[in-house]
């Protein structure tokens, strides 16, 4: 949108609310008298006027020829017709004539013209005034309202009791129209017998001398504006607009003081970026500091909830915290670099930053805190892992404790029995046998007993937050092992002594016992396997905890077989007892296992078989989820990865190539800008898919090389460059329409830069600029190349951009048109004399921009101070400095 179109709707956007609400009748009076006598100023020339400005534009034929007198065009022919269908067309060409001009009319119907509605009537006429008496206002860069508002301040500053600052209140004491008036025609008014208490005598002297004198019609009443406690706004802007144009001839000397100006603004436009260079890098810097601490943080925690919010946390970091001050480090990198070009351009030092503030200091800033979060990241991950084997040790060590415990629950005090002392001779001899069984239950849980302690050990090594408790447990475990294997072994002396004693015992209930023992351990073993959690990270391991399965059931068969020929000895031993009526109370001596129990454990084993079918299958469907999150992300980061690579090179290409103007390389920048913002969906798309490979806790992903954060690096890489590179393309356009280099001169500084170029970087160093310089010409020495280094390399960070190389050379050939174009104002403003006065620049520059230009100029004034005359060298050294002349 250019400007003229947004100062339309800037217009139109301020006339919204007067076409919602009801016009206040105070302002509807003021309205109709002046658009009245503002269209009757330029129906005049055509020989006709108006009387009521609703009623006589509705048949739409004065509204046409208001038209055609203020735009000095032809409109289309009207209809002559008196019927309303006649009247609505006439309107209707006006309405398009003022569409044309780039006019966006809203809620303006012809209708409502024809109509006589007053309050679109007075709509219609002040668009038809903005667009024809105020939009093409423009002052020291601003337009319409802005420029208008500008225009009177100026011009009434010097005057005492006279302070504008909008288009209603600040003129109802009538001081600002007569101050208008005596800044252009003093003969006219006598200012200095005005009073501001007396605002009646005021407005009427200066709408009497107007419409006298400056032949611009009456369009306002003095009882009116004092009678209103707020003046029409668009009343008073159409008769100021009147004034301006009235006055408009007497710009040359306002347009020198302008230049002036615009040499202040410039220069307080820079002192404004340093300033702001200074606080961004100080609040990056400290972002950083502050920021880094945390990153280093590597406290661990007890629980695996409290590490997940530390990398809930962290994430937030990077998704929510981290991407502004990435913008905000680009940001600061493109003022730096825009700044250092506005002031070559205008012949002023380099800035440099204060210590510790160099742009090379913010990045070594930034490094350091990327270190921190790559780091950062590696640990959580990796207390997580931790986290998670403490947490699966720790519930295995329970359950197989638990399990010893019980077994062992009983076994001292069965040891310490002295029952063999008056046993009978086959009690004895059952004894005996019952301790071998024993004997031989405690080794196989001897294998157990080492787990525990195994686990136990890895706990400590892990630094599992309870080892104490684990430890004591564990011991009093180990302790409990010896006093079972010391008492065993006194049992065992003690039965061996009367072992003599012993004669026959029923064999059967010893190899009962004997096959019983086992196959009950197995069965403990195997309901001890099967309920036993896991943790696996690949479909490889899964499928082979399921292969160990199955040839877990394969053994099945054979197991039953076994406990069939138990049960066998059982029957066998009852069938003996019976038929010999032996007194063994049905019991067997040797051993606590009994059939039930057998039968018992043996069904627990083949209820949990399926059981752990399920566990299996379920924990293989989550593998193959975990598997298509990793080919996910894998297909998406195998391309997001080359596409990165691949558009760095091209932005590479594209900024030391010469193809096409400058202006062509920027367009064709920008548009690999909006490619690469438009490529950002992407980004965010495996970031979730990055965020679910981490919430399954996968910590590998065999399919690609990239990972996320390689991503994350390679796409704020991009997004610097790309920014980067529009910046220094934006820098040469700037440098050569100030410098008037030609494309021709561009393209041959550009060809010289790439030939010396030797690594394709888009930058030189110290040494293949030199090479250069001496092959175009130079005889430098080495103070001379120091000297020429200072200027390319202010930072001396020994490399030279292409930038810097077309600010030198544009220097060699540097014009004079600003100090011209000074001289030339500086003329004006002193008219005949050689010198200008303190009290000529406040009279001519808005008041800030005065005392800013006398503050500068102090020091060259001599002993009479900033009140005494200053000359062209003085004049020019206080904007620009002596080395600059």
């Amino acid at each position: 949108m250019d400007q003229y179109d947004g100062e339309i709707d800037y217009m139109q956007q301020e006339d919204d609310w007067d076409r919602d609400l009801l016009l206040d009748p105070a302002w509807e009076k003021q309205q109709r008298k002046t658009f009245t006598a503002w269209c009757n100023s330029h129906l005049r020339k055509a020989g006709t006027q108006i009387e009521n400005i609703e009623e006589d534009f509705r048949d739409g034929l004065k509204l046409m020829l208001l038209l055609e007198v203020i735009s000095g065009e032809r409109l289309a022919k009207p209809e002559r017709g008196k019927m309303r269908v006649h009247k609505i067309s006439n309107v209707n060409k006006a309405l398009d004539f003022i569409a044309s001009k780039g006019v966006k009319l809203v809620s303006i119907g012809a209708e409502e013209i024809v109509d006589g509605n007053a309050k679109m009537t007075l709509g219609m006429i002040w668009t038809i005034i903005l667009r024809f008496a105020i939009q093409d206002i423009s002052v020291e860069e601003t337009s319409a309202k802005e420029g208008l508002l500008l225009w009177c301040q100026r011009k009434t500053a010097p005057y005492k009791n006279v302070n504008i600052q909008n288009f209603h209140i600040s003129w109802k004491d009538g001081l600002g129209f007569c101050a208008l008036i005596h800044r252009h025609r003093p003969e006219l008014i006598d200012y200095g017998k005005l009073r501001k208490d007396d605002p009646m005598t005021n407005l009427n002297t200066a709408f009497d001398v107007a419409e006298k004198y400056l032949d611009i019609p009456k369009m306002l009443d003095a009882e009116d504006i004092v009678g209103t406690a707020r003046p029409d706004e668009k009343a008073i802007m159409t008769y100021v607009s009147s004034f301006y144009h009235a006055f408009s001839g007497a710009q040359k000397a306002e347009t020198a003081a302008n230049r002036i100006c615009k040499v202040l603004a410039v220069n307080q436009e820079n002192e404004q970026l340093m300033e702001d260079y200074e606080k961004l890098a100080s609040d990056l810097l400290e972002w950083i500091r502050r920021t880094i601490p945390w990153l280093e943080n590597r406290l661990p925690e007890n629980t695996m909830q409290a590490m997940q919010q530390k990398l809930e946390d962290f994430r937030d970091y990077r998704r929510l915290h981290k991407p502004p001050k990435v913008q905000e480090k680009c940001q600061l990198e493109i003022n730096f670099n825009t700044l250092q070009t506005k002031l070559r351009l205008s012949n002023r030092p380099a800035f440099m930053p204060s210590e510790g503030k160099m742009v090379s200091d913010i990045n070594n800033a930034w490094g350091s805190l990327e270190g921190a979060e790559k780091g950062y990241e590696e640990w959580l991950l990796n207390e997580i892992r931790r986290l998670e084997r403490l947490d699966h040790l720790a519930e295995k060590f329970r359950q197989k404790a638990a399990i010893h415990e019980a077994w062992t629950e009983g076994k001292e005090d069965m040891l310490q029995k002295r029952d063999y002392e008056t046993a009978s001779l086959s009690e004895i001899k059952a004894l005996l046998k019952k301790h071998e069984a024993f004997e031989s239950d405690l080794a196989a849980h001897q294998d157990r007993v080492e787990q525990i302690a195994a686990i136990a050990q890895e706990l400590n090594e892990l630094d599992y937050y309870d080892s104490p408790s684990v430890n004591a447990r564990c011991q009093r475990i180990c302790d409990q092992w010896d006093s079972l294997g010391a008492l065993t072994q006194k049992r065992s002396e003690a039965l061996q002594r009367t072992e003599k004693l012993l004669e026959t015992i029923d064999q059967l209930y010893l190899e009962f016992a004997k096959r019983a023992a086992p196959f009950n351990n197995w069965m403990e073993g195997a309901m001890e396997d099967l309920q036993d959690t896991f943790i696996v990270h690949t479909i490889e391991e899964i499928q082979g905890l399921s292969t160990a399965h199955e040839q877990f059931k394969a053994t099945l068969p054979e197991a039953d077989k076994e406990r069939q020929a138990i049960l066998g000895i059982h029957n066998e031993i009852a069938k003996i007892v019976q038929t010999y009526h032996v007194n063994m109370a049905g019991t067997n001596p040797y051993t606590t296992i009994n059939p039930q129990e057998i039968n018992n454990k043996w069904d627990k084993v083949r209820q949990l078989v399926p059981q752990r079918d399920q566990a299996l299958i379920e924990e293989h469907a989550r593998q193959q989820n975990n598997e298509r999150l990793r080919r996910q992300f894998a297909n998406q980061a195998n391309v997001i990865g080359p596409w990165i690579q691949t558009k760095m090179e091209e932005i590479g290409r594209i900024s030391i190539e010469m193809h096409g103007t400058l202006e062509d390389q920027l367009t064709h920048l920008r548009q690999y800008e909006k490619s690469i913002v438009n490529y950002k969906p992407k980004i965010d798309q495996l970031e979730g898919d990055h965020q679910l490979i981490q919430e399954a806790l996968i910590f590998d992903n065999k399919h690609t090389n990239y990972t996320m954060e390689h991503i994350r690096v390679g796409w704020e890489q991009l997004l610097t460059t790309i920014a980067r590179t529009i910046n220094e393309i934006e820098n040469q356009i700037l440098t050569r329409d100030a410098k008037g280099i030609s494309q021709e001169q561009l393209n041959e500084f550009r060809a010289s830069f790439n030939h010396f170029d030797r690594k394709r970087s888009g930058i030189m160093d110290a040494e293949d600029f030199k090479t250069c310089l001496i092959s175009i010409g130079y005889n430098l020495g080495e103070n001379e190349f120091s000297r020429i280094m200072s200027i390319v390399d202010p930072n001396r960070m020994g490399i030279v951009t292409f930038q810097a190389f077309i600010d030198f050379m544009s220097r060699e050939t540097a014009d004079t048109d600003t100090a011209d174009q000074v001289m030339a104002s500086f003329k004006v403003l002193a008219g005949d004399k050689n010198y200008i006065l303190a009290e000529e620049l406040r009279r001519e520059l808005p008041p800030d921009q005065a005392e800013y230009c006398i503050a500068r100029m102090a020091p060259y004034t001599g002993p009479d101070g900033v009140a005494g005359a200053l000359d062209y060298m003085s004049f020019s050294t206080a904007l620009y400095g002596e080395s600059d002349l």
